[in-house]
């Protein structure tokens, strides 16, 4: 069975039957016309964004989570109120993987599947064949325009949805542009929305997060042909690209909301993982410092401190101590001051201040070289730059960010829009949990019910709360009451034993 390794991630497995039911609405609603819009017009939604947009869940795009996605929850609530029908290009199946001429281009989705040693974690669905061919356009009448792994700046590129130009081209997007050469924006802005939500920017800084930062911050560089996937958009670049596009979504003089960009570095994917995921006793932990080459490293750190080459500082930051108990991990740090010209490598063990990657799990404390069992990655071999966020990667996010939802909540206030602070709404899940009819919401890696199982985008249960936090905005913004759905009435995580 392929799947994650996940020796040091605690999957709270009882809590799963809870968290995986549809308890019924409180109050169902059933009354028409009791509802207002309020100074909008929600008669044609049309929801513009990313991934999030789409209902992607689980690492793939499939149909029961993308017809839960938040702007269809939203469209259902938006017809008590005047909402018309809301059409989405959905897939044909449950699969999640995608076919190009009836070749596999993309990977089937996530189930949560227990192996042979009783361990759950995510697994690779094999129980159906993908049948969603992107060579099959289904780009008519359609509100939802949400591209999976958009950044800004592709939404208003030509050829974004061109399977000439793949693999730059977008195959979601391939699917359903009315033109080889149509962008986004344009196709988004020729539906004639009376009401949009426009979520935009995840991407612009979450590819490099996801990489653990193996990428280049783009900031101060105008020309987003010249960035590499893993970069991070200038916000700049960023601020001129989505105000463009709210310029195209408000021609008509429609209203909507402009969502902002949570901290990426608050999901699972980033807090499963421990940074100190080694657990030694003190018999080993003893064996692993006599190696000669851990010996000669921190030898040398203090011969290096000692001819000026480095601080004392760096030289005890640098230092590696494994001891009894859990241990933080071996890794390398390109940000270290680079000692080469003695024979030392950059390296240093974790702090409580990295985040490690979730993918990670599936490498720590297994052997880098079969044949040599003193091979441990994360102990003798260390983590590579992709494995870790640092302090100095997670500052870099941090900063895009910012520039990003400040950019955002200005267009909001310029253009007379409902501004959605989705930052503030998801730090609560990840700090504290929601309450809803049935439980608590949590960020939880499988049992929080917040996520999905690729640690990056909700569950159906999450993106109903996502609509409930859109919802919101736009009933303060204008007047209306439209509203909100019971969280709990979602599912969260799928379990599967079709994997292999």
């Amino acid at each position: 069975m392929k799947k994650f390794n996940l020796k040091y991630i605690a999957l709270f497995v009882a809590a799963i039957a809870v968290v995986s039911c549809d308890p019924e609405l409180e109050n169902p609603i059933d009354e028409a016309g009791v509802y207002s819009s309020g100074t909008a017009d929600f008669s044609k939604y049309v929801a513009v964004g990313n991934s999030l947009t789409s209902g992607y869940a689980d690492g793939a795009l499939y149909l029961d989570a993308q017809e839960k996605s938040f702007p269809a929850i939203m469209a259902g609530q938006m017809a008590f109120a005047g909402g018309g029908e809301f059409n989405q290009p959905l897939v044909n199946d449950n699969a999640g993987g995608l076919l190009a001429g009836g070749v596999q281009i993309l990977p089937n989705r996530f189930v949560l599947a227990v192996g042979a040693d009783g361990n759950p974690g995510p697994a690779v669905y094999t129980g159906q064949m993908p049948t969603t061919d992107i060579t099959n356009n289904v780009g008519e009448n359609l509100n939802n325009f949400g591209v999976p792994g958009a950044k800004s700046f592709h939404l208003g590129a030509p050829g974004y949805g061109n399977i000439a130009n793949l693999p730059a081209a977008n195959p979601y997007f391939i699917r359903f542009a009315s033109d080889p050469n149509a962008t986004v924006i344009a196709d988004a802005a020729a539906a004639n929305g009376t009401f949009f939500t426009l979520w935009i920017g995840n991407n612009d800084i979450l590819s490099f997060a996801t990489s653990g930062g193996v990428g280049v911050d783009q900031t101060g560089n105008l020309n987003p042909a010249t960035y590499g996937s893993n970069d991070i958009t200038d916000p700049n670049v960023f601020a001129g690209a989505v105000s463009g596009y709210v310029t195209a979504l408000t021609a008509n003089g429609a209203k909507g909301a402009l969502v902002n960009i949570p901290d990426v570095t608050s999901i699972p994917f980033f807090t499963t993982v421990p940074s100190n995921a080694i657990p030694l006793d003190a018999a080993t932990a003893g064996l692993v410092m006599s190696n000669p080459q851990i010996a000669g490293y921190n030898a040398g750190l203090q011969q290096a401190a000692g001819a000026g080459f480095i601080t004392s500082t760096e030289a005890a930051q640098r230092t590696i101590n494994f001891t009894a108990g859990q241990n933080f991990m071996l890794m390398e740090d390109e940000d270290l001051t680079d000692l080469s010209a003695l024979g030392l490598p950059n390296l240093r063990q974790t702090n409580s201040s990295d985040l490690i990657t979730f993918t990670s799990a599936a490498v720590i404390g297994t052997q880098a070289d079969p044949s040599n069992p003193l091979s441990i990655i994360g102990v003798a071999v260390p983590l590579g730059d992709e494995n870790v966020l640092t302090a100095n990667e997670q500052a870099a996010i941090t900063a895009a960010q910012t520039a990003y939802n400040t950019t955002l909540e200005n267009l909001a206030a310029a253009n007379d829009l409902a501004f959605v602070d989705a930052r503030t709404a998801l730090a609560q899940v990840a700090s504290t949990g929601v309450g809803f009819n049935g439980g608590t919401l949590t960020s939880t890696y499988a049992s929080g019910g917040g996520f999905s199982l690729d640690g990056v985008h909700p569950t159906p249960r999450g993106y109903a709360f996502t609509a409930n936090v859109i919802i919101d905005a736009i009933n303060e913004q204008y007047g209306s009451t439209l509203p909100r759905v019971d969280i709990g009435a979602y599912r969260s995580i799928q379990t599967s034993n079709d994997v292999n």
